[in-house]
């Protein structure tokens, strides 16, 4: 590289909002044992093709992306990272529903139901 080489910053693949940063928090303050964080990752299934999928992880995978947060860490799948670049996510709560809601920049459409995506 030459010194007029500009180096891109990589841009980050989730952004979290304070509210989803509360959550994780509440979730590893819960977590059963031998957990380590908590995890994104976009598994192939519903109507279009990948779906959101939030779960606990108790050993940190070579590519996974790891985002430390105040109340613990969080992980992104490595093989879902393109799919998820730029994303926000957010928890959400009104009387009849709670759960993680995404923002992303990357989904072409999605089912009816909302639960999955396609890029």
């Amino acid at each position: 590289m030459s010194a007029e080489t500009k180096i891109r910053a990589r841009p980050t693949a989730v952004t979290l909002t304070p509210a989803a940063e509360q959550r994780v928090a509440e979730l590893m303050g819960r977590a059963p044992a031998g957990a380590i964080g908590v995890k994104l990752s976009t598994p192939r299934r519903g109507c279009s093709g990948l779906a959101y999928s939030v779960d606990y992880v108790t050993e940190e995978a070579k590519f996974d992306e790891k985002i430390e947060t105040p109340g613990g860490t969080f992980y992104i799948d490595g093989a879902s990272v393109l799919y998820l670049v730029g994303s926000t996510m957010d928890w959400r709560e009104d009387d009849f529903a709670a759960g993680f809601v995404f923002e992303n920049p990357n989904a072409k459409g999605a089912c009816g139901c909302g639960e999955s995506f396609t890029v």
